[in-house]
This record gives C-alpha cells, structure tokens and sequence, in this order.
C-alpha cells in the first residue's frame, strides 16, 4: 500500500514555492484565498525556476533566440511557467506571450499548413501549446488566438487527433502532436465555454482513451515503451502521466479506460510515495553557453531534476490519483 501521505509532506517541505503552492490546491483543495496560500503564491516568482525561465529577457519580450527555440525560446519557457503557476499578471510573461501571438500569426508561419490526401497536416501541438499560455496570460478572448483554435479545429482528424507528416499514406493521428494540442483546446474552453470546441476535445480525448492511453487499439499491445517512462518536462513528446493529467481536465477521470494506465503509475510509486524520474528530453546549460548558439540544441535554463525522486512528477501523478478517485 503506497503511502501518499510521505508524498505530500515531501511536496510541502520542497525548497520550490510552485511545488508547494499546487501541492496545497490541487492536492490537498485548499482554497486559493488562505493566508498560507495566497503568500506562498507570492512567493512563486522568487523561485528559482521561475528566476531562470523569465531571466535574459529582451527589451521585445524574447529571449534573443527564435521562440521555438529548444529550450530556451520563449514558447517553451511559457508552457513552463504557466506549469508553475507563475502569476497570470506577470508582465514580462504577457508581452513575451504577446510576442509569441505575433510569431504563429505571420504569413510565413501561416503557410505551413499543407493537405495531402484529404488531410490537413500541421504541427498542431506548437499552437496547442501556445493556447495553453495564451489563454493562461489572458488572451484567450483575442481575435488571432480565437483564429488559432479555428485552425486547430479545421485540422483535426476523423479519429480525434492531429498529425504532421506530409506522407499521404499517413492515415492515423499522432499522439505526440495530438496531447499538447488537446490541453490548449481545454484551457480555450474553460475561459470561453465555446459549444465546438468541446466537441473537439471530446473527440480527442476519446483518442487516446480507445487506446486505454498507451495500447494498440486492435492487438491491445504497447503501442510504444517510450510512452512509459517517467519523464518532465515532456515538452512535446507523448508520455502516459502526461496523458491521464490532460484527461482529467478534460473530465475523463473516471472513464474506466484508464484503469491500465492508473494501476501502472501506482505499481511506479516507491515505498515513500514518490515517483523517480526515468529519462529526459532536456540536457543542463553550461557555463559557457551562448543563447545564440546553434551547436549546443535542448538546453535547458533550468534543472528539472534528471535522476531519483522527482517533484513535479510526483504531484502530476498525485494530481491524477486524486482526480480519478484512487487517493482522496
């Protein structure tokens, strides 16, 4: 029997003030005006985390990189600090957010959108994400971002997902392009409440739930053992953690579906109820590392924590236990 109990005094005694400000919401449900929460939110912008990912701002609110820059551009840096919970008025994340719009909205970037096959291929999880942050920052009711979702929802598949590859005999969505795109649609309809997109994420959603999140919908074998590994961030690579998070919010937590999925994260948990981190996507920035560098790709401004018990894998895996009603 796992001991959660260990996980969450672990996750209130982090050094880190958005480990502990989601640990006391979104898992203990304390409410957002207590005292103890609202001055540990305070605290969040003098975490180290938040210090790294908002510092080397530009006077234009980048980071003297491109935006997609792996890690260091601005997109990347924002699904990060919306993930911290970074307050929603911080203004360097709103103008870098801003930037961000002006980027996915020009005409080059436009033209990328191709249809092959009857299918329109885009790489839909970089608006997907960039969804998520522009509806976190507050500009979710903007024409552009509601241009976006329109987009997004054009390009979606028969079967709920989204895919990029030009191959014409590509005929099944992409789960790597298909989850970050899901979790923008979710975060669009909290804030709007629009009817369509709701349609959209349900039908996604049902994506990866027919596959019960990581199988082969018609032999029932893992589609991918990679899937299964506990990392963070995913940025946009396809995890199982990642993937019962996004569900829940979209209200699929008690879909049976799961059952594989949720018996596996607790089978991961060890004896005091932390989960340890099995790979990475990111590598450290070095001390002489220049932003502007282009033989030094996936570097990272902050250390995420690339061995033993992880934090942020912890309370993704305890927000979902709670959501799916495995842990109260």
């Amino acid at each position: 029997m796992n001991d959660y109990l260990k996980s969450v005094e672990w996750l209130l005694n982090s050094k880190d003030p958005s480990v502990r400000y989601l640990t006391m919401t979104d898992v203990e449900g304390k409410s957002g005006e207590s005292y103890e929460v609202t001055k540990t939110k305070e605290r969040i912008v003098d975490g180290e985390k938040v210090r790294n990912l908002l510092s080397g701002q530009d006077v234009e609110g980048g980071f003297s990189v491109h935006p997609y820059r792996k890690w260091t551009g601005s997109h990347w840096r924002l699904v990060s600090l919306v993930n911290l919970a970074l307050p929603s008025d911080n203004p360097g994340a709103i103008k870098s957010a801003k930037l961000s719009l002006d980027w996915l909205c020009s005409p080059r970037i436009d033209r990328s959108f191709k249809e092959k096959n009857g299918k329109i291929r885009m790489h839909a999880s970089v608006y997907g994400n960039a969804v998520y942050y522009f509806c976190y920052f507050g500009l979710a009711k903007e024409p552009r971002v509601k241009k976006i979702v329109e987009w997004i929802q054009k390009s979606q598949w028969e079967d709920g997902g989204w895919n990029c590859d030009p191959n014409p005999a590509a005929t099944h969505s992409s789960f790597h392009e298909s989850l970050g795109t899901l979790n923008g649609l979710i975060a669009y309809h909290n804030i709007t409440g629009d009817k369509l997109v709701k349609k959209s994420i349900d039908k996604s959603a049902d994506l990866f739930l027919s596959h019960r999140i990581f199988k082969s919908h018609h032999s029932g074998k893992i589609i991918m053992k990679e899937w299964l590994k506990l990392r963070y961030p995913v940025y946009w690579h396809y995890n199982f953690l990642e993937a019962m998070r996004v569900l829940c919010l979209a209200g699929k937590g008690s879909d049976d579906r799961m059952e594989d999925s949720l018996d596996l994260l607790e089978k991961k948990c060890d004896s005091d109820g932390r989960w340890t981190v099995e790979g990475h996507y990111w590598n450290p920035i070095e001390k002489n590392y220049l932003s502007t560098s282009k033989s030094l790709p996936s570097r990272e401004v902050v250390d995420w924590g690339r061995r033993g018990p992880n934090e942020m894998i912890t309370l993704n895996a305890l927000r979902v236990l709670k959501a799916t009603g495995r842990v109260t």
